[in-house]
């Protein structure tokens, strides 16, 4: 069941509701100087001057996800096809709704981040979320080459559609799209510290019990193509974690009192309230290697290390045993360029791509 918060519960009362407008597209009035900068509100020209940077966190994330470069097409799903014959009923409603979920996610991104950009005026930083934006229209058209590789034709548009029956999963969309509706609607700094906050949980929580079931079936021999493709989206959603995490901690600094513990704790509760139904539900408790009780435990250990991230006190004692561990080798178990250790906050770069060092290597 979906629980509502009052301003004064999730301590929005610490902030007044100062409207927040976009930066222009040119600004000659503009300041560029380093020591003027900030990641939101400054005075920027808007032009990208990327020789200074205030950030480094960002110029250090720019080669990380530059390196990241890799193209869906790339990976063989030919033995897929095989192994998706071979699920159990059980399996085959977990992947047709895990995709359906991560299709929206990834498409929500895609639409909403470029909204979250507009307001971020350290240029450094905008260009992250440029290459991010491009990444999360790399994973729907990811999702789009599974289906149509490996599920019969006259499946593919239930499961696009799956949300319009499955009352849980619809629920699931409509509040994390509502919280970025309300920002686009009304952009001030409660909507703003909420949409961040969105962004943080749905990069950081909302993917990871879903690519923990790819995980799982490859650790069996099944769907190992998929898991290959996972892995790579994977990879790329551990920068877009980062990416928002030095984002909120730097607006802790610059904006005292807009993201507060209070706020924090709140919205994760009522992430992993919902990431554990819906995953529960969709999962069905007939997924061999998971259950219930290892759903519940994963989820909030996983949001307690987030939270710990952004410099905040765990929500849930006790859960600090991810239950999961044992497929982490599966990363990387076949030693091919790609590892993501999706339980850590850490990104290892190896990629299909070379890497830049420099802003000035381009």
């Amino acid at each position: 069941m979906s629980i509502q918060f009052s301003d004064e519960e999730i301590g929005l009362n610490a902030v007044n509701e100062t409207e927040v407008s976009k930066k222009k597209l040119f600004n000659p009035e503009g300041n560029d100087k380093v020591q003027n900068r900030k990641i939101t509100g400054g005075d920027t020209t808007n032009l990208f001057n990327l020789n200074d940077t205030k950030y480094s966190w960002a110029k250090n994330m720019y080669r990380v996800m530059m390196g990241n470069f890799w193209v869906p097409e790339k990976v063989d799903l030919s033995n897929d096809i095989k192994d998706y014959k071979k699920l159990t009923k059980h399996e085959l409603k977990a992947f047709k709704g895990t995709i359906s979920f991560l299709v929206f996610l990834d498409s929500l991104q895609t639409n909403n981040v470029p909204n979250i950009a507009d307001y971020i005026t350290a240029p450094e930083v905008s260009t992250l979320l440029a290459i991010q934006t491009y990444q999360e229209a790399i994973h729907s058209q990811s999702y789009a080459y599974i289906l149509e590789s490996i599920v019969p034709a006259s499946e593919r548009a239930k499961i696009y559609d799956f949300w319009r029956d499955d009352k849980i999963l619809l629920e699931r969309n409509k509040y994390i799209a509502t919280i970025f509706q309300n920002f686009i609607d009304t952009p001030n700094d409660e909507t703003f510290a909420r949409v961040l906050v969105a962004n943080f949980i749905l990069e950081g929580l909302y993917f990871y019990n879903g690519f923990n079931f790819f995980y799982n079936l490859a650790s069996r021999h099944l769907m190992m193509g998929v898991a290959d493709e996972i892995r790579y989206i994977n990879r790329d959603e551990l920068t877009h974690v980062t990416i928002f995490k030095n984002i909120i901690l730097a607006l802790k600094d610059e904006k005292p009192g807009l993201i507060t513990q209070e706020l924090v704790h709140q919205m994760f509760d009522e992430a992993v309230q919902q990431e554990i139904e819906w995953s529960n539900h969709i999962l069905d408790n007939h997924i061999l290697g998971i259950n219930e009780q290892s759903t519940e435990k994963y989820t909030k250990f996983l949001a307690n290390m987030r939270m710990k991230m952004l410099g905040f006190d765990e929500l849930y004692e006790g859960y600090d045993v991810n239950p999961y561990a044992h497929l982490e080798k599966l990363a990387d178990e076949n030693n091919d360029g790609v590892k993501s250790n999706f339980f850590e906050s850490t990104v290892t770069n190896y990629s299909q791509s070379s890497s830049v060092d420099d802003w000035d290597d381009l």
